[in-house]
């Protein structure tokens, strides 16, 4: 294979102490991918992608055409990135793309986030909504959520489904098969009280409906020919009985699911045909959870991936050439043409942020393309260390150190250091490409990340042990890993500060809460502060039920649990960041929190991020939040230890 991009280092640690020191500008971590999720037309012949632009003037986010053929390059869409989240581009045919985007809005008051899916035509670059005409006149209320694909259908390439609320005040949601070249559509399968969301079989019919009432769900069945369905399986939210449908095999009767084997997440087919359902284990890990996710390849009728691995030996073997000609690195191919001749590859590793390359089967050939952060050289990063340490009560916690280059484990140095606990909090960190704790290795600081009890990915009884379990045991195991990290010799003590986002940003704020004289600032970007106010601000949506047993209902030990409680507690300086059209954590938890602190005179500054969502999706918020990281750090952490050398 030709490979268009070289992957080897060129220097050696010692050689090249002073590339390896260098400090690279904020805006090569924080700028947004200049060019991301590619994507190949059916034929082969074209590309489409996302772009964002940033300037003085403008902060946009365009669907980008590029033809393989010609060369030629042409915008489709353009919105600005404070009003519109582009969030996947997808080939319906050869001349349509469909563009999956969200926005922030109100509802009857309240702050909500809403999706739309756009059809666009790659030839003239018109687009326009799918539910719009007569599909939209034809329900009483409009949907919150439109962009739910149910299935695409190769072999029918001007029809889809989609899953549609909104035909009736009392009916849940129902499948819609909608025409790409004008307003005709029709319902396949109707919905009733309690679905939220269909799976479709490989022969595109809606087989599978999920009902939910408040924490309980139930998966049914839709009987062939009827209206009629048949229960499957019936659950209470977070318990070792779920049961969640991922996806058809070739036969109509073999659902293949996600649901727990020996205390952690397998993935079993289940036989329709029998009265009640069979399950065969298909992929299970002793040590973690299965990913839910399965690949199925239309053109070979079958299944050729379980869990993120290839079962099926041809895709196995492509898969190794594929990381012979690009060694050390996670390949993954993220798309082919409909003949599976041309492919893209996005390869990244512990130290590369990803980069897409163009093959070709019959020419043997990959071209690179583009890279995700092209101002971040792979030699300029560092690898995450695996680590695990004991809880207090001798609960295993795992997780990921990284240190700056050139810093060797078990000398007499010790380092400033960031505790970086994830969000979620039901998610997990793991040894990827992570822009965050680059940017702070790459100013010098050691960055501990810890998956607490709660997180996902560790089986049932450990998520089980991070349920209504804010600001207690979860709050242990990250200031268990921080004392850890002193003991080792790495951090440290006088030089701590923790960061987090979201329920990282909640972390980091209890931390200094619960041991004030472990960390010596905070940042908390997006963070819950008011753990009652967050639980009762989801009394108007569905959901309200599940928050609750998520994160608990006793509304007075909520409050004793939450930051803004304990605001005079804070002796360190803190900052704060949240974005106004933040839909998944209030602005007003961090509002509250800052008057809190300045109440108590406390040091504390807030940057209020305006039209800022809770991801950062716009490149100027982005820079703006970590120049502020950046210069409040570098205060804080590095400042005395200048000072004192300047002595």
């Amino acid at each position: 294979m030709k490979v268009g991009l070289s992957f080897t280092l060129m220097c050696v640690a010692l050689t090249c102490w002073s590339a390896l020191a260098k400090e690279l500008p904020v805006e090569a971590f924080a700028s947004a991918p200049a060019i991301d999720k590619l994507k190949l037309s059916p034929d082969g012949t074209k590309l489409s992608m996302i772009q964002t632009i940033d300037t003085d003037k403008e902060q946009l986010v365009l669907v980008k055409l590029f033809d393989l053929t010609t060369g030629e390059q042409r915008f489709l869409v353009k919105a600005d990135s404070r009003d519109l989240t582009i969030f996947s581009v997808i080939w319906a045919n050869n001349k349509q793309l469909l563009m999956r985007a969200a926005y922030a809005t109100h509802r009857y008051g309240t702050p909500v986030s809403e999706t739309r899916l756009m059809v666009i035509d790659v030839e003239t670059g018109k687009n326009k909504s799918i539910v719009s005409g007569q599909l939209q006149r034809r329900l009483v209320r409009i949907p919150q959520f439109q962009s739910n694909i149910v299935a695409l259908m190769p072999e029918d390439e001007h029809n889809f489904l989609l899953a549609l609320d909104g035909f009736s005040h009392e009916s849940g949601t129902s499948v819609v098969k909608v025409n790409l070249n004008g307003e005709r559509y029709s319902i396949v399968a109707h919905g009733r009280k309690g679905i939220f969301d269909w799976v479709a079989d490989r022969q595109h019919r809606p087989r599978i409906a999920l009902f939910r009432d408040d924490t309980r769900y139930e998966i049914k069945e839709k009987l062939a020919d009827s209206t009629e369905f048949r229960t499957l399986w019936q659950f209470e939210r977070f318990s070792e009985q779920e049961v969640w449908p991922i996806g058809f095999d070739s036969d109509p009767n073999v659902l293949f699911v996600s649901t727990y084997h020996e205390g952690r997440l397998a993935i079993f087919s289940a036989d329709l045909s029998k009265e009640t359902p069979v399950l065969t284990l298909v992929k299970a890990d002793p040590d973690y959870d299965v990913p839910a996710n399965i690949h199925y390849s239309w053109q070979q009728n079958k299944i050729v991936a379980f869990g993120g691995d290839y079962v099926d030996n041809a895709y196995q073997l492509f898969q190794k050439s594929l990381d012979a000609a690009i060694p050390d690195a996670d390949n993954h191919i993220v798309s082919t043409s409909h003949d599976q001749n041309r492919y893209i590859v996005k390869s990244s590793s512990a130290t590369r942020a990803g980069s897409y390359l163009l093959g070709d089967r019959k020419e043997k050939s990959m071209t690179f393309l583009v890279d995700k952060f092209s101002q971040l050289a792979p030699e300029l990063m560092v690898a995450k260390q695996k680590i695990s340490y004991q809880a207090r009560d001798d609960l295993n916690i795992e997780g990921f150190l990284t240190t700056p280059l050139g810093y060797q484990q078990g000398s007499s140095a010790t380092l400033p250091t960031i505790i970086f606990p994830h969000g979620g909090p039901i998610s997990f960190d793991d040894d990827g490409f992570d822009y965050w704790t680059q940017f702070f290795a790459n100013r010098g600081f050691a960055v501990l990340q810890m998956n607490f009890r709660g997180s996902h990915g560790y089986g049932f009884d450990f998520m089980q042990m991070g349920l209504q379990g804010w600001g207690l045991q979860m709050q242990d195991d990250v200031e268990d890993g921080t004392r850890w990290l002193i003991q080792q010799g790495v951090a440290d003590p006088k030089r701590i500060c923790i960061v987090g986002a979201s329920y990282g940003g909640y972390a980091a704020l209890m931390g200094a809460v619960k041991t004030p004289e472990l960390y010596q600032c905070v940042v908390s970007f997006a963070g819950v502060t008011d753990l009652e106010d967050l639980v009762k601000s989801y009394r108007r949506f569905t959901n309200y039920e599940v928050v609750k047993k998520q994160l608990g209902d006793d509304f007075d030990l909520l409050e004793q649990r939450s930051p803004l409680t304990h605001a005079e507690k804070i002796q360190v300086p803190v900052l704060l960041l949240h974005g106004t059209k933040d839909r998944s954590v209030p602005f007003k938890q961090s509002t509250a929190m800052y008057r809190a602190l300045r109440s108590h005179d406390k040091d504390v500054q807030y940057i209020e991020l305006e039209d800022g969502d809770h991801y950062l999706s716009t490149n100027s918020h982005r820079l703006e939040t970590f120049r502020a990281m950046d210069s409040f750090l570098k205060k804080h952490l590095l400042a005395p230890v200048q000072q004192a050398t300047a002595n």
